[in-house]
């Protein structure tokens, strides 16, 4: 575990004013938290009883999500942070989570999802329609981040299986070893990401897309959810390392 003290003392004032309890808000909101609590699931897959137990303590969701936050705080700025949260609560982000939610939280609306999908190959959308799709997941980092998640699980599984063999690679040599993955990983994550917000969002007037995607591109917002993703490989490397 690294020692926090003088981080910690560092970043007081923010802490001050964004407690754990706000800053999960926020995660929850920017659909962060989903990449802290997925990163044990997924890397757990295929593991060993024992080995699952391990990558269960060391990736806890809570403890990935507190330590992110706690670097979040060299990148915001407490007014930053309280700006964030704002507008991703304000009643037009809110509809869009709440399309999100239908669609990934129910069954009719996984299948109608996948038969979306399908739809897809015969008659493609239209050309505007899927430019403001592909702006709002540019700002909004969806596919970037959603690619970070499945390929830093599968960095781990194969961190893992070297480590049962006897060997041992660090950090910069896996990642050289697995850039082709993380490149296939991208365009898979992407055709999904767009599928699904497409699918989604389709009730939504293209004005309101085009003011969610302006609402990603607002400085706070687009700080937090680039800022996530630059911390987050730290983050998950911190991790492999104690399963040696």
């Amino acid at each position: 575990m690294r020692v926090l003290l003088l981080v910690m003392l560092l970043l007081s004032p923010w802490l001050a004013a964004a407690d754990n309890a706000q800053a999960y808000k926020l995660f929850e909101l920017a659909g962060i938290n989903v990449l802290c609590e997925q990163s044990a699931p997924l890397a757990q897959k295929g593991l060993s009883e024992d080995l699952q137990k391990r990558v269960a303590a060391a990736f806890s969701a809570q403890g990935l999500c507190d330590e992110l936050a706690q670097r979040l705080a060299t990148k915001l700025t407490p007014e930053q942070f309280k700006e964030a949260l704002a507008l991703l609560q304000t009643p037009l982000a809110q509809g869009f989570t709440a399309a999100e939610r239908a669609v990934g939280e129910s069954e009719d609306g996984s299948q109608g999802l996948a038969a979306y999908r399908q739809q897809l190959k015969e008659r493609p959308p239209l050309p505007a329609r899927l430019q403001l799709v592909q702006r709002l997941d540019a700002a909004s980092h969806t596919t970037d981040l959603a690619t970070l998640l499945r390929y830093e699980a599968g960095k781990t599984q194969a961190w893992l299986s070297l480590q049962q063999r006897g060997q041992s690679i660090d950090e910069q040599a896996l990642s050289a070893q697995t850039t082709r993955q993380a490149e296939e990983l991208r365009s898979s994550s992407a055709q999904a990401v767009e599928s699904f917000m497409l699918y989604a969002y389709r009730q939504m007037p293209s004005d309101q897309l085009t003011q969610y995607a302006e609402l990603y591109e607002q400085p706070a917002v687009s700080l937090l959810m680039s800022s996530s993703l630059q911390l987050l490989p730290q983050l998950f490397a911190q991790r492999r390392a104690k399963l040696k």
